[in-house]
């Protein structure tokens, strides 16, 4: 992937634990490395296809100076996210703070910190077997919409499914959704808790009845075993109303574990 670079953009801002820190302000220097696909850019002389880094500048010295943060910690993190969110063709950002006037009583060049950001591609999986299915459907994409960390993008039709499980119930109605998020594996499932939560999600039953299931399915190609939240999603590869819509809408995409692709597994599934 190809990448812009800003080598220390400097900026005169009020950030620091100290009060003399916020009262009289320091120097800090900025620099941020752009990742993004400038092909287009480069073929056809369209500045529309890069990103304009004299506007970017502007954009980040203003941003840096309009709050005050006890850690450049903290700035940097704030600087990675308005970048991405700004300029949504890049896919990732370094930023790197450095504070040259640290005040530490020590001989330095300068103090630093470096985070690198960039979005993400999860696929969530969607069930409803009570009351109004598809408004509830409808109103956890909603709600995922309207979050500022997360871009929603291919959805697949809503199936109605046998339950799974526990069978003395309902049929559900399922959907799996594409998203891009800058949230981590963690964070995500914390949103999807919170959106369940807000359409009155109850855990009575395991596998049992409920207004709204929210799962992460994949999570670019992550593999982890965190109690919390594991990846893939397990025994997805065993279920038809995961692997239907997800067909639907990726049958390309890989298993990260199994290394199938998805209409491989539905087919393997159904003989």
């Amino acid at each position: 992937m190809d990448k812009i670079y800003v080598q220390d953009l400097e900026v005169f801002a009020y950030h620091g634990v100290f009060e003399e820190e916020k009262r009289l302000g320091q120097k800090f220097l900025i620099s941020m490395v752009l990742t993004l696909d400038l092909r287009a850019a480069a073929l056809y002389g369209d500045l529309k296809q890069s990103v304009h880094y004299g506007e970017l500048c502007e954009d980040v010295e203003t941003l840096f100076k309009e709050t005050s943060y006890d850690l450049i910690e903290t700035a940097a993190e704030k600087t990675a996210q308005f970048i991405l969110v700004q300029y949504p063709q890049v896919q990732t950002v370094k930023v790197s703070i450095k504070k040259p006037w640290a005040p530490i009583l020590k001989s330095l060049n300068f103090v630093a910190v470096e985070v690198t950001r960039g979005w993400h591609t999860a696929y969530l999986a969607l069930g409803s077997n009570m009351g109004d299915k598809e408004m509830y459907l409808k109103q956890a994409i909603t709600y995922l919409k309207e979050h500022k960390s997360i871009r929603t993008g291919k959805c697949s039709s809503f199936l109605e499914t046998e339950p799974w499980g526990y069978t003395d119930q309902e049929r559900f109605l399922n959907a799996v959704l594409e998203v891009r998020t800058l949230l981590t594996p963690t964070e995500l499932m914390t949103e999807l808790l919170r959106i369940e939560q807000l359409l009155q999600r109850e855990r009575i039953i395991k596998w049992g009845p409920r207004t709204i299931d929210l799962d992460i399915l994949l999570y670019d190609d992550l593999v982890t075993s965190d109690e919390f939240i594991t990846l893939p999603h397990p025994r997805m590869e065993e279920r038809e109303f995961v692997l239907k819509p997800l067909c639907e809408i990726a049958p390309m995409l890989v298993h990260p574990i199994l290394k199938q692709r998805m209409f491989q597994l539905l087919s393997a599934l159904n003989k």
